[in-house]
């Protein structure tokens, strides 16, 4: 369900998270990937993987790859190599979200378009180049590893909107995740839960975009 509030006119930007929003990903593809240098069953693994605090500091900078590569060996109990566990990290992404193209540039031909993802830097360096048609709509993209901030926490909103340099409320944000839409809102923004492409394009043109 759309925010009762998105009319013509009601926003000067719009801030978008990247997967599953803009770029589609899958962690089975991850997961199948670790597994088989492994040599067991996916499933056998997937349980173990937990997003705890080292997760959370690899994505906000603040945890190298190789601790971050070497806690994943602890936790899912495999012994792989780091380039093994680099290869499967960077499977998970898919392509493009169905139909996110061309919503993307009839939006920046009329509001400032901006990103905000919670990621890392092997993350960064796999989509940046390979989706850079996609990421140029953006005039910034906010990266959790580069500014050391995660959503949902207000702290991480605050810089964003800060440096969008727009009232909060003046912002239409999407993202996948229901706790981070309720971030966004304690944060002031307005906030759409993405479940498809379908849901941006009703907000879209909910906006009159």
């Amino acid at each position: 369900m759309l925010p009762s509030d998105l009319r013509p006119g009601a926003a000067d930007a719009l801030l978008f998270d990247l997967g599953r929003v803009v770029i589609d990903i899958d962690f089975g593809q991850v997961m199948a990937c670790w597994a088989a240098h492994a040599g067991c069953a996916p499933d056998d693994i997937a349980p173990r993987f937990v997003r705890d605090e080292i997760y959370h500091g690899h994505e906000r900078g603040t945890v190298s790859d190789a601790a971050f590569f070497a806690n994943l060996r602890s936790q899912l109990g495999i012994d792989i190599s780091d380039a093994q566990f680099l290869e499967g990290w960077n499977a998970i992404f898919v392509g493009p979200m169905p139909g996110i193209a061309p919503l993307l540039a009839r939006a920046a031909a009329t509001l400032p378009l901006y990103a905000f993802s919670n990621t890392n830097q092997p993350h960064i360096d796999h989509f940046s180049p390979r989706y850079a048609d996609l990421l140029s709509h953006f005039r910034e993209t906010f990266l959790s590893s580069s500014i050391g901030l995660r959503k949902p926490d207000a702290e991480a909103y605050g810089h964003v909107v800060k440096a969008i340099g727009v009232p909060a409320e003046r912002i239409v944000f999407f993202d996948d995740l229901a706790e981070n839409i309720a971030g966004a809102r304690a944060s002031g923004l307005q906030a759409v839960l993405v479940r498809s492409t379908e849901d941006i394009a009703a907000a879209m043109a909910a906006l009159g975009v």
